[in-house]
């Protein structure tokens, strides 16, 4: 999932389509995020003790993280994202402009080591024939 908590993000699809806001959540597992003003539900809460005051309250509802698209700062539009990995740093970058939309995050020991082994490929060996050696 591209969408991380404190991104803003475009609404693209929906009854909220048109609307932006700052990503309160996101659930990687269920592919949800939680945006500030977008999907607003009611939530009753009942007043448990005394002097309370029991009220009707609005909430943000999750909404499906494919609904969203993360706005760049420099275009000011919802773009789509790629990731760059330079060196040892992996970041999430604009496609359009190549801006840098959070901190580059070093690679995990276990992802550099790969990235600078490149081993060969392996290939099958296969018996020669007479025709071949010659």
């Amino acid at each position: 999932m591209k969408v991380k908590k404190n991104d803003t993000v475009y609404v693209i699809t929906g009854k909220d389509a048109g609307k932006t806001g700052k990503v309160l959540s996101a659930d990687p597992k269920a592919n949800r995020v939680v945006v500030d003003g977008v999907n607003v539900q009611k939530k009753h809460a009942r007043a448990r003790r005394q002097g309370e005051v029991s009220a009707i309250k609005p909430q943000s509802g999750p909404i499906d993280a494919s609904n969203v698209m993360v706005m760049c700062p420099k275009c000011n539009k919802g773009v789509r994202i790629h990731y760059v990995i330079e060196g040892e740093n992996k970041y999430r970058a604009c496609a359009k402009c190549g801006t840098n939309l959070d901190t580059a995050k070093p690679l995990s020991k276990r992802a550099a080591a790969a990235a600078a082994e490149e081993k060969p490929k392996k290939t099958r060996k296969t018996k020669k024939t007479e025709a071949d050696k010659a």
